[in-house]
């Protein structure tokens, strides 16, 4: 249907002869005076436990008509989101202060479930319009903005528990003057055109915010029940005192009540979202991109002098003497010209080496593709798991593209085809492999807890038939395309016998995890809001600033893994190929470190080992496909310099 749907946009966009833009993830609704708007629920979630949970798992009102699911992306369903409907019902530009429901006497599971999610921080996660509800709080004068709001509260000394029953909401609307614009949409996911039309359409309203502020208030339970649904009580304030508050024990009967306000704004319908997306912390993104530049810069002189100073002095030294003149002096030179006859030897566990350069390559085609596409605006918050869901079709079609550079760097290693389809098959299943394990081991914990954010068994299904249907078929094809392509002839020949390298005083793989320190400084700015958006539930959305560092991580990568080889050639050790790789590929190493120590440092508040096991997985699979990623634009740039270095070497 998205495919569709796409179609038909373009198709809009060259039929119509008037200047429009493309608002990607939205669709504008404008609506008239007293027409009704319902809100949805998502799941429970918390930054304590990280663990969602129906929104229905507590004891709220339901809609009188029951609870429907709303349609999920694959990338809702992954994250855990659970979208339904909910009874909470509003009319444009109507305040009114609303009954919902009493509850039965509560039961004492539920009363243990209410506390628990309320000493857990559990936040109740509301949809207007496509918008998260948003409340302020003030801490130490400091006017705090977060979405969603609490199950309830436990005042400070105090061992009570207060539920959250009444809710004053406040919706942002903008008055639509009816100009000459025409909206066309293909549904609430969807995208949007604006464009001139000649009709004017007739003045209605846009919502442009969706706050609440959540109250504990107690009622007589006996007054309460005879009300019906929907039917009109007095607007309350929020109390102070505890005694008013509704408190949270058993064979309690909890009344649930909500008022809405209507305020117009000066916020336009494209610009609704700013107040979710403000970008913190604008310079400690400059420091970071400044901090890589710098680091750039040291490297790039270092390659300055290798090649103009050294390989370029040599090399001109060489080939200016005849062919006697050359055989004395090779008797006479030390350094990387010695191994001439073994750089392009074999390496240890070629196979290996083959499929996770090729998934190195997927992983780094859909990580930019995404970033690029994210950062012109494309990939909108307004759609809840397009990211991901844009992420895992990328990587799927890009098998085609791990098959093709898997087999193409076989052919070249072994100078024959054969055994193609098994590098192929490997590195179709190598990174989806890891990762369906570990999230196997995390599903059964998560379906242990009876958590949304547990894949369903259907889901599994899906991905699999997804894995198997269309990755590892283009996989193949990318293999076969490979055993059509000319191999990559190496400039000089192999001796049969291998050269024995020098005893060195201290390892060499020292220098190799050393080196992976350049590139994780680039990084670890960044990934300090990467992680915040993941696990503290805040948006992340300054993808022109990744676009930045990732740019900078590459050209960052590339410079230590050719530093790296060219000192390790330099002493005679001809055993480059996997060294290349994890120069740059074991920044993941101090990534994974680094998640360790904000979850130790920055997530003090992440409480059980549950939380903490879900963490650490998911830790290790970003970590393995940084390895991946980094590793493989390391050793690319290794062998290219390699292969130019000793193609200027003429050897008879």
């Amino acid at each position: 249907m998205r495919a569709i749907g796409g179609v038909f946009l373009v198709l809009v966009l060259f039929s119509h002869a008037s200047y429009g833009f493309y608002l990607p993830g939205s669709y504008m609704h404008t609506y008239s005076t007293r027409e009704p708007i319902i809100a949805k629920v998502n799941s429970l979630t918390s930054i304590e436990t990280e663990l969602p949970f129906s929104y229905y798992s507590l004891p709220y009102c339901k809609p009188p008509e029951g609870i429907k699911k709303s349609a999920e992306n694959l990338g809702e369903l992954l994250m855990g989101d659970q979208i339904d409907n909910s009874p909470y019902r509003f009319q444009m530009n109507v305040n009114e202060s609303v009954y919902l429901c009493t509850t039965k006497a509560l039961r004492e599971n539920e009363v243990k479930l209410l506390k628990q999610r309320t000493r857990d921080l559990y936040q109740v996660n509301m949809i207007l319009d496509n918008l998260p509800v948003m409340r302020f709080a003030n801490q130490n004068g400091v006017k705090i903005q977060w979405t969603g709001f609490p199950v309830g509260y436990t005042p400070p000394n105090g061992n009570d528990d207060y539920i959250i029953n009444h809710l004053k909401f406040t919706i942002l609307v903008h008055e639509y003057e009816g100009s000459g614009v025409e909206i066309i949409g293909t549904g609430e996911e969807g995208m949007g055109v604006i464009s001139e039309s000649n009709n004017k359409k007739p003045p209605g309203y846009e919502i442009v915010g969706f706050e609440v502020v959540p109250c504990s208030v107690k009622y007589d339970p006996n007054a309460m029940t005879k009300l019906k649904i929907y039917d009109k009580v007095p607007s309350v304030s929020c109390p102070l005192e505890l005694e008013k508050s509704q408190i949270m024990r058993e064979q309690e009967r909890i009344s649930f009540t909500y008022e809405v306000e209507f305020v117009k704004s000066d916020i336009r319908w494209p610009s609704r979202w700013d107040a979710y997306l403000k970008m913190e912390g604008a310079r400690v993104h400059w420091f970071s991109i400044l901090n890589s530049l710098m680091v750039i810069f040291f490297l790039a002189g270092i390659v300055f002098v290798i090649f103009l100073r050294t390989v370029r002095r040599d090399l001109t030294r060489y080939e200016e003497l005849d062919k006697e003149a050359q055989v004395q002096m090779n008797e006479e030179l030390s350094g990387w010209k010695l191994v001439v006859g073994d750089v392009f030897r074999e390496p240890d566990c070629p196979k290996l080496l083959c499929v996770m350069v090729g998934d190195g390559f997927q992983i780094t085609g859909m990580a930019v593709v995404t970033i690029v596409f994210a950062a012109l605006g494309f990939m909108s918050p307004a759609s809840r798991g397009m990211l991901l869901t844009g992420m895992i079709i990328l990587y799927l079609f890009l098998g085609i593209a791990a098959g093709y550079v898997a087999v193409r760097l076989w052919r070249t290693i072994k100078g024959t085809t054969e055994g193609w389809r098994s590098v192929s098959w490997s590195a179709a299943c190598f990174f989806p492999g890891i990762v369906f394990v570990i999230l196997t081991a995390l599903n059964f914990v998560l379906w242990g807890s009876k958590s949304t954010g547990a894949i369903p068994i259907s889901l599994y299904f899906e991905l699999l038939s997804l894995w198997f249907c269309i990755s590892v078929p283009l996989t193949l094809m990318g293999g076969f395309l490979g055993t059509r392509t000319e191999a990559i002839q190496y400039p000089v020949r192999t001796n049969q016998i291998p050269r024995e390298i020098p005893a060195r005083k201290y390892p060499s793989w020292l220098l190799v995890l050393g080196a992976g320190t350049l590139p994780f400084g680039t990084l670890f700015i960044e990934l300090f809001f990467i992680l915040s958006s993941l696990w503290l539930g805040r948006f992340y959305y300054v993808f022109g600033f990744l676009l930045v560092v990732l740019l900078l991580l590459v050209i960052v990568c590339a410079e230590v893994s050719v530093v790296l080889t060219y000192m390790h050639l330099c002493v005679e050790d001809w055993r480059w190929w996997w060294k290349a790789f994890f120069a740059s590929g074991s920044v993941a190493l101090y990534v994974f470190l680094y998640s360790i120590n904000y979850l130790v440092f920055d997530l003090q508040s992440l409480s059980g080992p549950v939380s903490a096991f879900l963490y650490i997985g998911y830790s290790m699979i970003m970590a393995t496909a940084i390895m991946l990623s980094t590793g493989t634009i390391g050793f690319v740039m290794s062998f290219y310099f390699v292969h130019y270095l000793f193609s200027s070497v003429k050897i008879d």
